[in-house]
């Protein structure tokens, strides 16, 4: 009697430890209730750095150079006169030029009063009508000598002003590769310097079609995602954020056939000249989506392509395939299709879980807000 007591005392002490440790276990899956909220997801991509000009500047006449009037890194204005090539030859041209276009208005003169002359003669008959034509010809002639001239002379000053090499931009100068004594001519392969307007800069990023597409598709058009974007920001290659913002303000028109890529522009004003041409940095373009489903990464699980959440139904785990948004925090998701407002899930280790487990215990919200009215 005693031994059957006991048995039964301890099958019923043995079922009261397996229900104390199914509900042990049951309590220990985290759940949360699925809410709305905003959300801003940030997509970091590499970018290479230009300045909005970028002018190779090269001589237009041959000559040594008798004058570098700037110095590598500094900043340099547009007009600012950078290097003088040897002005001699192109001065004394400039002279003989100015000669010949004085002599060329003498006899442009000359030639007028003699041809005013044969028509007064002819008048009187004294002369024949051919001896007026050959004045007129020489007068045609004189005019046409003196055209020349002036062309001459033009070139000649052209030339001239070209020995004063000046920069057509603002901006900051490159290394200098040249040396006074150098001789330089118009086909060098070396600029005597370069110089980069870095007022503003452009920061080059490529992003898949498919989020070009995406971006899109949700402005509309690509002249309004342009134009509504928000601003982004850059992180520099050393690591720190630069402290101004900048905005997209070109899509490329066309997929590079090798990575499926699409280019984007992006300007950022450079007051400090703390940008410079060909530098790296990271842009981090925000996406703000509001009041939309979020849920942790932890509470999903992948099954042959397909995304899956639990969601706890009766106090059971039903698996529910879920849509997310193609972008992420790195730690949460947005779900698009799959869960309603209000629907419990398991918010962490659904890999680890299966289908029908009772799920029991405390239900709490730990992600989401309330809908907004």
């Amino acid at each position: 009697m005693a031994y059957c007591l006991g048995a039964v005392l301890a099958c019923s002490l043995t079922a009261c430890d397996s229900k104390e440790k199914k509900a042990h276990d049951a309590a220990r899956y985290q759940t949360m209730v699925v809410g709305k909220k905003d959300m801003t997801l940030t997509q970091q991509y590499s970018a290479k750095l230009t300045g909005r000009q970028i002018v190779e500047i090269r001589p237009q006449v041959t000559g040594n150079i008798t004058r570098i009037c700037t110095s590598e890194g500094k900043p340099v204005k547009r007009g600012q006169t950078l290097f003088i090539i040897d002005q001699t030859p192109y001065q004394a041209a400039l002279e003989v030029a100015i000669a010949n276009r004085e002599s060329a208005e003498a006899k442009l003169s000359t030639a007028k009063m003699n041809y005013n002359s044969q028509l007064k003669l002819k008048e009187g008959s004294v002369v024949s009508d051919f001896s007026v034509e050959t004045t007129r010809h020489e007068l045609l002639e004189a005019q046409a000598a003196l055209v020349q001239a002036k062309a001459q002379e033009k070139n000649a000053r052209w030339q001239l002003s070209c020995t004063e090499v000046k920069s057509p931009v603002d901006g900051v100068a490159s290394m200098i590769p040249w040396h006074v004594g150098a001789l330089v001519s118009s086909n060098i392969s070396e600029p005597l310097v370069t110089v980069a307007d870095d007022s503003q800069m452009y920061a080059y990023f490529s992003v898949t079609e498919r989020a070009v597409i995406n971006l899109i598709d949700r402005y509309g058009s690509t002249a309004d995602f342009i134009s509504k974007a928000p601003s982004i920001k850059l992180r520099l290659a050393s690591g720190t954020e630069y402290p101004v913002e900048g905005r997209i303000d070109a899509v490329s028109g066309t997929v590079d056939a090798q990575t499926g890529a699409v280019t984007l522009r992006a300007v950022f004003p450079n007051p400090q000249h703390l940008l410079r041409d060909g530098g790296s940095a990271t842009v981090m373009v925000p996406t703000q989506r509001d009041q939309v489903v979020v849920i942790p990464q932890e509470a999903t699980y992948e099954l042959q392509n397909r995304v899956f959440v639990y969601r706890v139904v009766d106090g059971k785990t039903k698996a529910t395939a879920v849509t997310l948004f193609p972008q992420n925090n790195g730690k949460e998701y947005i779900v698009e299709e799959g869960l309603n407002v209000g629907d419990t899930i398991i918010a962490e280790g659904a890999g680890l879980l299966k289908e029908g487990i009772e799920v029991r215990g405390e239900k709490k919200e730990v992600r989401g807000q309330k809908e907004k009215k």
